[in-house]
Parts: C-alpha cells; structure tokens; sequence
C-alpha cells in the first residue's frame, strides 16, 4: 500500500469521531428544549402575552413637552451653524482685514519680491493688525452683549442688535457717503431719515467698496517710487548695451535698499493703521 493510501486510512477515525460528535449535539434533549423554549417563546409574543401573562405587549413610546417649540429649535441651531461657518468671511468683510492685505499684497509686489514675505505671514500680520484696530470695537461688543448674556440680563435677540450696534458705527464711519447711496438707491430705500434706518445689507457691501477703492488707492502711492527705480535702472542698462540682463534682477535689490533705509515696515503699517482713526 501506498502513501496516500495509508493516509486515507488514518483520516478515517477522525471522520467518523467527527460525524459522531455532531450528531450528538444535534439530537441531545438540552437542544431539543432550547428550541422548543425558543418556539414558545415566539408563541407568547405573537399572542401579546408576556412571561407574567398579566400584561400585553411590550411598546416604547417617547413623549415629549417641546413638541411646539422643536421647529424654532432647529432653527436656531442651523442659524448658528451658519454664523460659525462664515465666520471667517465675517472677519473678513466687516473689519479691517481687507485693507490692511491688499496694501501688503501691494508692498510685495511693489518690492518685486514673489514669495517674500510668504502669504502666512501676511495673513498673520494682517490679522494681528485688525484685532489692534478693531480692539475698541471687540471692547463695546464684549460689555454690550456678551457679558449681559452671559449673565442672563437680555436675551439673544437684544444681544445681537448690541453687538451689532458698534460694528455698525465702524463701518459708517470707514463707508464713504457715494457708496452709501449707491446701494440705496439699488435697494431702492426711501424712508432714510437716520443713520441708523440704514439697514445693515447696505452697509456692509457699501463698506466692502470702500475699503477696495482705499486699499488700491494706497497701493498705487506705494508702488510710484519703486516705479521710478525700476524706470531708472532699465534707462541706465539699455544706455549701455545690457539689452539681454532682466532690469528686475538689477532693480530689485536697490528697491529692498531704499525699503529698509526708509524703515518701509514701520511706515507702512504705521499709516495703515493711523487712516482708520
């Protein structure tokens, strides 16, 4: 006999001890009883009667008290929600923000600079920028509504209209007049008696073209001397014959030269920050 065949042999007890082992745990009365417990079982609930058999079928039922009130809930909740998710672009378009990067998008390309100094850290200087000027305003807001809020004293709805009351002024203040009455007269508004019957949907897009047109108008100013080194250098190289030698690549470290001999950082953001007071 061969190899194989002696290995068919040797599986054969172990086969047969197998088929004998489920067979037992198939005909064994402890299953027989699990499944005819199971089969009662099945029985008391479809005829609704539970192990008592004083009481019907098992039911759950949640009930609440702020059945009317669940719909101004979500409401809210979504409300708030929203508000978090333009955050940012709150920050952005009521505040200073949008003045203060476009003219240091300005410097830079003024300098001829690509990457220096890198967008984080404009943003970052940018935003530092804002929270000094808008201080006073964050101050008004903190006392006005979030503290009496806190404290329980006015609801949500006052808070909102005292928060939003200093931000207000501070875009009337920084909203040229022109752009004012240009998205009234869009909105075709007549009852304007006040400032404060001005609604806060013209204010906000008549500050946004404003603080553009003061951004650009900065930029401009700041790119004039570095206009005229650029001219300069680009005159003295073609005087010379250096038609193939980029006139950046020679400008640009006489821009950076004058920029810190005239403590350009200091400057700059000194103005920034003096046009909004």
């Amino acid at each position: 006999m061969n190899t194989y065949g002696r290995k068919r042999l040797s599986m054969k007890p172990a086969i047969i001890v197998v088929l004998i082992t489920i067979g037992i745990l198939i005909f064994s009365p402890g299953s027989k009883a699990s499944a005819e417990t199971v089969e009662d079982t099945v029985k008391t609930a479809e005829s609704g009667d539970n192990l008592s058999g004083a009481l019907g079928p098992l039911q759950f039922t949640l009930n609440t008290d702020e059945d009317a009130g669940s719909l101004s809930s979500t409401l809210q909740i979504l409300l708030v929600l929203t508000v978090i998710s333009l955050a940012p672009s709150i920050l952005i378009m009521v505040t200073s923000f949008t003045r203060i990067i476009i003219i240091l998008h300005f410097v830079r390309s003024a300098l001829g600079t690509q990457t220096t100094p890198p967008n984080q850290i404009l943003v970052g200087l940018a935003l530092f920028l804002t929270f000094f000027i808008m201080s006073p305003v964050i101050s008004q807001i903190n006392t006005n509504a979030i503290e009496p809020l806190n404290a329980g004293t006015i609801s949500q709805e006052e808070a909102f209209k005292a928060g939003l009351a200093p931000i207000r002024t501070f875009m009337i203040e920084q909203t040229d007049t022109k752009d004012l009455r240009l998205f009234v007269d869009i909105a075709k508004i007549t009852d304007i008696h006040t400032v404060d019957d001005i609604p806060i949907t013209v204010i906000i897009p008549s500050f946004i073209i404003s603080e553009l047109r003061k951004a650009f108008i900065i930029g401009f100013l700041i790119y004039i001397p570095f206009i005229v080194i650029d001219m300069v250098v680009a005159s003295t190289l073609m005087s010379m014959g250096m038609m193939m030698l980029p006139p950046t690549m020679i400008s640009m470290p006489f821009k950076i030269l004058l920029f810190i001999m005239a403590d350009g950082w200091g400057l700059i953001v000194g103005q920034i920050v003096k046009t909004f007071y």
